[in-house]
């Protein structure tokens, strides 16, 4: 059973910094893209970053310039760094194993994501 277990979640500062981990089990994880997805309980869940198996990524405008994905293939694991933290970044951030990764698979998540991981809930203070 393919398992997204994410970590690095927590209490943040307005303008500092957080990293986000996804490892993934039992996922063919290098030729697999993965996705970050958060969700407040005033929005639906939608798209901040995804990245293909070669490394390629794509980010929705907000996340631009201030988050950067990447992904270790050895490790099995995807870091999200969050830069510039906003109060608005409050939420819970969802990792995914999707589709392929492109802008437009960011903004339909339940249509773009195969697996998804449990959560993990980032906190920015302002």
């Amino acid at each position: 059973q393919v398992q997204l277990t994410e970590s690095g979640g927590g209490l943040g500062q307005a303008g500092g910094s957080l990293r986000l981990s996804c490892t993934a089990s039992v996922l063919p994880f290098e030729s697999s893209a993965m996705g970050w997805f958060r969700q407040t309980p005033e929005k639906e869940r939608d798209g901040v970053s995804c990245i293909s198996p070669y490394g390629g990524t794509a980010y929705t405008d907000p996340f631009y310039r201030r988050f950067t994905l990447s992904r270790d293939n050895a490790k099995k694991t995807t870091y999200l760094q969050m830069h510039s933290l906003k109060p608005e970044d409050t939420a819970i951030y969802y990792c995914a194993a999707i589709v392929a990764c492109a802008e437009h698979f960011l903004k339909d998540p339940w249509r773009t994501f195969r697996h998804w991981g449990q959560g993990t809930q980032v906190t920015v203070s302002s």
